[in-house]
């Protein structure tokens, strides 16, 4: 892949496993100077982010910040030494009727999947302004978009994530800045996969109808999407190709949302 990136430093929230661990990989392999994150502080996410760099000819390092914690937020923007690209992917999930909801998950939900997306969009807008480029990635969903029953903490929060992404874009709109919101279906990450085995076991079917008849009843591709796809809109995204694409959401949902 040409070194599109070189010479940027990327900061990706909740980004060691998963979609966010995806999008790291995309960017280091655009030439990006790379921050993994996670609230965890374990050698081997320190490890993640040494093999990460060095399979990509780039510096990538790992800094541990609870996302549930505004503080906790901008110090790392602080720690990485500021950014150019933000990639606000850190989120939760918690199913349960709304009357039966406990507080407590709603108040982490929002925090995490919605409020975290506010501080480090703060704390890093200052210095993208000072250089006159910046690229702000928010991973939404596509519950951004579309509602599900039982998932009130969780459509609410990415509901807010696409108008955050809208309301910052027209703030910076002129300024080398973009802001936009990454909206995914079902993503096969190793959380969707572990969960695979118990659908299988509940409705009584085997790998391949549980997952086009019960997890991807929802995404008229009856494919899952991948890390990767992700990875390569987000870059898409930080690439000359999307200097006017702003304020905007891209769906990677199978026609989900078309429906």
């Amino acid at each position: 892949m040409t070194k599109t990136l070189a010479g940027k430093r990327a900061v990706i929230t909740g980004s060691n496993s998963g979609i966010g661990l995806g999008v790291a990989e995309a960017l280091a392999a655009a030439g990006a100077e790379v921050v993994l994150n996670s609230f965890t502080d374990r050698p081997e996410d320190h490890a993640l982010a040494k093999d990460l760099g060095e399979r990509h000819g780039v510096v990538a390092r790992y800094i541990t910040a609870d996302m549930s914690k505004g503080a906790d937020c901008r110090a790392l923007i602080e720690k990485a030494g500021g950014c150019d690209i933000l990639v606000n992917n850190a989120g939760i999930q918690f199913v349960a009727p709304v009357d039966e909801f406990p507080v407590e998950k709603w108040d982490a939900i929002l925090a995490i999947n919605l409020t975290s997306a506010f501080h480090t969009t703060a704390a890093a807008l200052p210095g993208m302004k000072a250089k006159g480029w910046g690229r702000i990635v928010n991973l939404a969903s596509a519950h951004g978009l579309t509602a599900s029953p039982y998932k009130s903490a969780y459509v609410a929060a990415k509901h807010g994530v696409v108008g955050l992404s809208k309301t910052v874009a027209l703030e910076v709109a002129g300024q080398g800045i973009t802001c936009n919101a990454i909206c995914p279906g079902y993503v096969l990450t190793p959380l969707v996969e572990a969960q695979i085995p118990d659908q299988m076991k509940a409705h009584k079917m085997d790998r391949e109808t549980v997952i086009r008849e019960v997890m991807l009843l929802r995404q008229p591709s009856r494919q899952f999407a991948t890390v990767e796809q992700v990875g390569g809109t987000a870059v898409y995204l930080c690439s000359p190709a999307a200097d006017q694409v702003t304020g905007t959401t891209i769906s990677i949902d199978g026609g989900w949302t078309a429906l």
